[in-house]
């Protein structure tokens, strides 16, 4: 990727793509710059082999220090209106992108950082990071989907406690309350993302995007629309020939067994 950002550092390999957050003098907030920038990057990642984006912030302090209080303190009451969509529609974007997205959360991760990382597939969290949602000690409340989807990722209860008291919680708190999904040391989370997520990887990458945007229907349909979703992904993956190839190989090898008489022409191309 070749790419010029202001508030990102991008870094490609093979089919893993790695985004550091950098705006080390402003606490690696997201400010609009950023948000336009996190579209841009996912647009162009997305038309490349890229299969998962870890994100991680720069510097030894913050992951990603909330939405940028320097932008939002400048807002009315209309334009902070405009502030919370434009962050909810960025966090919906990053929900419906067929590649997998890690939340790497090496440090401070509060507000809007860590709805950023509510709308990763997976967060995994260094022993040093402190998360939560505290804006309510600012008079504030979560305005970039927090409200919405730590209720879907908790229950209501623990989320409202969480919200209302603007608890910031260690990483392994957040482990055992089922904020992230793994918690390491520090000098072990670069190693722990990529040993996380290749043995997934190795499946086909259609399938894996597919598999991703029907959990997600799951979070924001009604049951039966979900298995309607459910369905149109599981059409699209016979779009490809991975399935009845392995099956075929599986049966020409005697790895698989069936009394059931194929017509030649389906498995034609594989050799006994």
């Amino acid at each position: 990727m070749t790419e010029e950002y202001s508030r990102l550092i991008v870094d490609q390999d093979n089919d893993f793509l790695t985004v550091c957050i950098n705006r080390p003098g402003d606490r690696n907030s997201i400010d609009s710059i950023l948000m336009d920038e996190l579209v841009r990057m996912l647009e162009t990642a997305e038309a490349t082999d890229v299969r998962a984006v870890v994100f991680t912030g720069s510097g030894n302090t913050y992951f990603v220090g909330g939405a940028d209080g320097i932008e939002m303190m400048q807002c009315d009451a209309e334009s902070s209106r405009t502030f919370s969509r434009k962050i909810q529609a960025l966090f919906n974007r990053m929900e419906q992108s067929p590649l997998i997205l890690v939340a790497a959360i090496n440090g401070l991760c509060f507000g809007g950082g860590f709805e950023f990382a509510l709308a990763c597939d997976f967060r995994i969290a260094a022993e040093s990071a402190r998360i939560g949602l505290p804006e309510v000690k600012v008079g504030l409340i979560p305005g970039g989907g927090g409200t919405q989807r730590l209720p879907r990722l908790v229950g209501t209860g623990k989320a409202m406690q969480m919200i209302l008291s603007g608890t910031l919680y260690p990483a392994e708190k957040a482990l055992d309350l089922g904020l992230v999904h793994l918690c390491v040391p520090d000098e072990k989370m670069e190693n722990a993302c990529r040993t996380y997520m290749e043995p997934m990887l190795k499946h086909p990458r259609y399938a894996l995007s597919q598999a991703k945007l029907s959990v997600k229907a799951a979070q924001n349909n009604a049951f039966a629309d979900g298995l309607q979703k459910e369905s149109a992904a599981f059409q699209r993956c016979f779009e490809h020939d991975f399935f009845t190839d392995l099956m075929c190989r599986q049966i020409k090898e005697g790895v698989l067994e069936t009394t059931v008489e194929l017509p030649d022409s389906l498995c034609n191309k594989f050799s006994p």
